[in-house]
């Protein structure tokens, strides 16, 4: 029996099903986003938190010689540290896909943010109000940098030390940048951090096309 007049067609039993078409649709849109802030601040956890893949940690543990050096907080457990950065991604739908990079937090390391931030987008500085000061050299070079970004106060034990005011006054953050808590143990909590940080850098993408 002759089908060729049915050449996108296939045959089951004795039904004539049309072959899956090929897909047409556009792969997402990548959008790089920086995670930065202080030593032990909880930027790993946000981005393995999050993360659809295994993400990729450069973690090494900590030895004697780094005592006085890197100093996690008396009450922090951390055993490990990033030496250069993390990586993970998330869809956020069918048009937009999300790279996160996570930063080295300490000063010995600070020479390679400049090569992290090519091409991001926007960045979520984690904050340990515990050890603020640890997060000024983050708020600063995203405001040199010119890099929307969002302050993330990490609530460790789900626990909120101070005021999101008062953390604004401490940091000496302009009005127009978002501070706000989260936890970076849970996707949720996350997500929607960085779904502000997403928000960010659009604001200043369509006010700089409307100059």
């Amino acid at each position: 029996m002759d089908f060729e007049q049915y050449p996108d067609q296939r045959i089951v039993g004795t039904a004539r099903v049309p072959d899956e078409q090929p897909r047409t649709s556009t792969p997402p849109v990548p959008v790089k986003i920086i995670v930065a802030g202080g030593f032990g601040v909880g930027k790993t956890t946000t981005v393995g938190a999050i993360s659809e893949i295994s993400p990729l940690t450069t973690e090494a543990e900590m030895t004697m010689e780094s005592i006085g050096v890197d100093n996690p907080g008396p009450a922090s457990t951390k055993t490990t540290t990033t030496i250069a950065m993390d990586f993970g991604c998330v869809t956020i739908d069918r048009t937009l896909k999300l790279y996160l990079f996570g930063t080295p937090g300490q000063s010995r390391f600070a020479f390679m943010w400049d090569d992290l931030i090519r091409g991001a987008l926007g960045a979520l500085v984690v904050v340990d109000t515990n050890r603020i000061d640890d997060c000024y050299p983050a708020v600063d070079y995203f405001e040199r940098a010119g890099l929307p970004f969002v302050v993330g106060v990490n609530t460790f034990n789900g626990q909120l030390g101070y005021h999101l005011d008062e953390v604004r006054w401490a940091l000496a953050v302009r009005d127009d940048v978002p501070i706000l808590s989260f936890d970076a143990r849970f996707r949720g909590s996350v997500r929607d951090a960085l779904l502000v940080v997403l928000d960010q850098a659009l604001h200043k993408s369509i006010k700089m096309n409307s100059r």
